[in-house]
This record gives structure tokens, C-alpha cells and sequence, in this order.
């Protein structure tokens, strides 16, 4: 079977060092579309290096390091790469990151999912430089044609909406050259960059990363609900519900403390297209305001 489970769960930790400076941090923000309008003193603090705050969703590039492609060489994990998608992400930081650094970085399976047609594998992660622990994160990779193993199925948790109106609705404008951009961070898949090969995955253009769409949402929330403190967000989670092309708008809504103080949670659609779903069941927990 493509997928041995107790292999791939009892395969020894990857290690993989990490480095990054402020070019690497300006690049990211810039593929997630901050920097407009340019000399906006809010946005400057993204793309400015004598400004610069780190948005906690860099750590998902920081290093160029693709969590997703090193999950699946793990020991056991033997599938098809056009019947993969990532299912969904989470960070959890335990310190503001720096604009640059080295770190180390260890990962590991920590559960395969039995979905009936499907796989889903769990990728965990953790990085820590010479002061500590920086970040914990889950990458959720789901792979097609792979369940039916009889293993267990896993959380299946759906957050449902909130009835009330959100407090905060934004509109993101997606740049026709925004995948391109993005790309240079790390994410090399021509899905995001060349027709003829989205053409073949089963779309008419291609579509752009997931992750991007996971940046600007943070960034969005952070900007109009956190106010513009990167340092307050603890923890950050979403599930990939839908695909996003470039050139498109997304939709934000955000609720605060739901359903407790602490938690945000953030609905985000391509309001081009009826509001189709692109994430869902995302969170976005912090701490207080600095007094």
C-alpha cells in the first residue's frame, strides 16, 4: 500500500536548518499584497526594513522550507503528487518572530487520517533558534484515492457561523501577477504559474496558493482588528475549502470573541463568484491589547 501508516508514524524526525533575513520577509508581505497604497505609514510597517514587523504567517516560508513536500518523503509515504491538495494549516507562535534569524526545524507524522476515499496526513513542525521555542505548526495534506485503510478517520470539527452580523468586512483585490510574486517565497508548483499545466490538474487558469490566501487573510484581521500588531496573534488555523484566481476579490468577515474572548473567527470567499468558499473553520486566537 502507497501509505504505510506505522512506518511513516514511527519514521524518526526530519531536521532541516533555516535562515531568513529581512529581504525574505519583504518579499512574502509583498506576495500577500501589502504595500498599498505604498507610503502608507500602516503598510510601511510591512515593507519598510527600518519598520518592519514580521507577519506570524511568514513562518509557513521562512527558509524557502515547504512543509507539505517534506511530510510526503517521510519513510511510508508513497503517493501520486497530482492527488495531493493541502488540506489545511495552523501556527502556533510562541514568541513574535524575528525579521531575521536562523533556526532549526523538526518534523514529523503525527497522524494519518482514514477519510474512505481519501488520506489525510498531518504534518508537525517545529522550529526553535538559540532564545527558544519560535513555532508549532500542523500542515493537514490530503491525498486522494488513498483512504480505505482502515485506520481511524479523525477530528471532522466544522465551525459553524456565527447568526450575527460580522464586525469587520473587507474586500482584498487579488493582482493578476500575485502567484507569480508569491512563488518567489518558496512554492515552485507550476499550478500556480503555467496554464497548460493548471489545465491538466482540472482548471482553466492556474489558481493561486493557498497559502497566499492564508497571508492576507492574517494580515487583514491583524489590520482591522488587532490594530496592526503582529505580536498579539498566538495561534492561526484554517481549512482550504475552495481555490482562489489570480485577479479576483477576496471577502473577509471577521467576528470577535467568538465564541469566547481571545478568538476571532474569519470567513473568506471569492466575492467575484458568489461568495464561493475559500477558507473556512479559520481562527485566529491572541492576547490582549498591550495597555
Amino acid at each position: 500500500m502507497p501509505i504505510d501508516v506505522g512506518r511513516a508514524l514511527s519514521a524518526e524526525p526530519r531536521t532541516t536548518d533555516l535562515a531568513w533575513d529581512h529581504k525574505d520577509v519583504l518579499l512574502y508581505h509583498l506576495g500577500i499584497g501589502a504595500g498599498a497604497p505604498a507610503t502608507d505609514p500602516d503598510e510601511l510597517r510591512y515593507t519598510l526594513e527600518s519598520r518592519l514587523h514580521v507577519l506570524p504567517s511568514f513562518a509557513t516560508v521562512a527558509g524557502g522550507a515547504l512543509a507539505a513536500a517534506g511530510g510526503l518523503g517521510t519513510p511510508g509515504i508513497d503517493v501520486d503528487l497530482a492527488a495531493v491538495l493541502h488540506g489545511g494549516q495552523r501556527i502556533e507562535l510562541h514568541r513574535p518572530l524575528p525579521a531575521a534569524g536562523r533556526a532549526v526545524q523538526s518534523s514529523k507524522i503525527a497522524a494519518v487520517y482514514d477519510k474512505d476515499k481519501a488520506a489525510v496526513i498531518v504534518l508537525r513542525s517545529s522550529a526553535e533558534d538559540g532564545d527558544g521555542p519560535l513555532w508549532t505548526s500542523d500542515t493537514r495534506i490530503f491525498v486522494r484515492g488513498e483512504g480505505g485503510f482502515g485506520g481511524e478517520r479523525g477530528p471532522s470539527e466544522r465551525l459553524e457561523l456565527p447568526t450575527r452580523e460580522p464586525d469587520v468586512t473587507v474586500e482584498r483585490p487579488i493582482r493578476e501577477d500575485q502567484a507569480l510574486l508569491y512563488r518567489l517565497s518558496g512554492d515552485w508548483n507550476p499550478l500556480h504559474a503555467d496554464p497548460d499545466f493548471a489545465k491538466r490538474a482540472g482548471f482553466d487558469r492556474p489558481i493561486l496558493h493557498g497559502l497566499c490566501s492564508y497571508g492576507i487573510t492574517l494580515k487583514a484581521v491583524v489590520d482591522t482588528v488587532l490594530g496592526g500588531d503582529v505580536s498579539r496573534v498566538r495561534a492561526y488555523t484554517t481549512r482550504f475549502a475552495g481555490v482562489v484566481f489570480p485577479g479576483e476579490t477576496l471577502r473577509i468577515r471577521a467576528w470577535r470573541d467568538t465564541p469566547e474572548p481571545g478568538r476571532i473567527q474569519v470567513s473568506v470567499t471569492a466575492a467575484d463568484r458568489e461568495d464561493a468558499p475559500v477558507l473556512a473553520d479559520t481562527v485566529v486566537e491572541h492576547a490582549p491589547a498591550h495597555p
